[in-house]
């Protein structure tokens, strides 16, 4: 999605003052050429290419584990949005790392030039715990995508619908589970 997540990157910073897409893109190429559009691909890479394997990995895991999301029961959802999440949330960990190096890249175009350089920045500065910054936000953000995306595509034909609904006490957001038979095995 580059050059887009750097223009993301650094409009929700706060950094960068930009009034709008096309500013901000414009504003990027001129004063950092096409480098500054695709800055942090390197470091991208390195977190999407594992992040989709492990995700699949523990996600096939975690299915063998739980037997109700291979049947055809109204909680075969909820099951395979379950380990939809904890997938998610064990590749989001383990490729956090990339996601901060990354970030970094983006947000300090004049002060990194490589991978290793942020590395040894943000170790020499703050330590191992410099590379798990905003870990929640992440995991919050891509693992409910995740999740609902294996959700929906593993529940095809639907003869019954119900939902379950929850209020999340720390952001006041409704979030609606559908909780659907199937009549083919997911």
């Amino acid at each position: 999605m580059l050059p887009f997540t750097v223009v993301k990157t650094r409009m929700e910073s706060g950094r960068f003052r930009y009034a709008n897409l096309i500013q901000a893109l414009v504003h990027t190429y001129s004063t950092e050429g096409s480098k500054g559009l695709f800055s942090g691909l390197s470091a991208t890479l390195m977190r999407d290419a594992p992040f989709s394997g492990l995700y699949f990995m523990f996600y096939t895991q975690l299915k063998r584990v739980f037997p109700e999301t291979q049947s055809n029961s109204v909680w075969s959802p909820l099951a395979v949005f379950g380990c939809g999440l904890a997938a998610g949330c064990f590749a989001s960990v383990i490729t956090q790392p990339f996601d901060v190096i990354k970030t970094q890249i983006q947000l300090n175009p004049n002060q990194f030039d490589s991978v290793y350089q942020v590395i040894h920045y943000l170790y020499a500065r703050v330590g191992l715990v410099a590379f798990m910054s905003g870990l929640l936000p992440r995991i919050i953000r891509r693992t409910l995508v995740a999740a609902m995306s294996w959700t929906v595509s593993k529940t095809r034909r639907f003869s019954r619908a119900s939902a379950i609904s929850f209020r999340c006490v720390h952001c006041d957001l409704d979030l609606c589970i559908a909780m659907l038979s199937s009549s083919s095995n997911p």
